[in-house]
């Protein structure tokens, strides 16, 4: 299998992933009242309205090169809402934010189904590229709920967190990105096992 292949097809799926992720997010606020993403037009799969040029391009690269291929994750542009917009706002960014992530399950779980169905059939299609879709989505997914901010397990963790836990919110509201620039680098090898663990449960 040609390599510029298997790299072309990684970084295609990561980026289709991350924009149904985004979307997701995006039509959930909107069944919930919200109209911000709807009027942003972020309610459609158009890359120039989603693909963040650091989160959905320049990092994975540097991913794909530093750890020769075996590490790629990225992000979208997150689909904006407005929480004054949803009867309980609380709870619905909590809802909002398990969206995206649960886009991701989904799309695994239809992926493993397909290379079920590809090995009775005797292999129609290279296993590698249902492999590779299974586990960029679960990869997404997993490092999605990973609760720091602005990640979208933060959110959901804060969701369910009492209001007299504000303080601890916002301290990680404030030195987020920079938790998780450290968690990317040097602590994404924790939650390799989750992903191993639901890829050999799926497949």
């Amino acid at each position: 299998m040609n390599e510029i292949v298997i790299i072309i097809f990684q970084l295609a799926i990561l980026i289709l992933s991350v924009m149904v992720h985004e979307v997701m997010h995006g039509y959930t606020a909107y069944f919930l009242g919200d109209m911000t993403a709807k009027n942003a037009k972020r309610l459609n799969f158009n890359p120039i309205n989603h693909l963040d040029p650091f989160g959905s391009i320049i990092l994975p690269l540097l991913l794909y090169m530093a750890t020769a291929g075996t590490f790629v994750i990225g992000w979208a542009k997150p689909v904006p809402y407005n929480p004054l917009n949803l009867k309980n706002p609380k709870s619905g960014a909590g809802i909002i934010a398990i969206a995206g992530p649960l886009s991701n399950f989904a799309i695994a779980i239809f992926a493993a189904l397909l290379l079920k169905i590809n090995l009775v059939l005797g292999g129609l299609v290279q296993p590698i590229f249902l492999q590779i879709v299974i586990v960029l989505n679960l990869a997404l997914m997993v490092f999605n709920l990973v609760p720091i901010p602005p990640l979208d397990g933060s959110k959901v963790l804060f969701s369910l967190l009492p209001s007299r836990y504000f303080k601890i919110q916002y301290a990680l509201e404030r030195y987020g990105l920079w938790i998780l620039l450290v968690f990317i680098f040097f602590g994404f090898s924790l939650i390799i096992p989750v992903i191993n663990f639901l890829y050999n449960l799926l497949a």
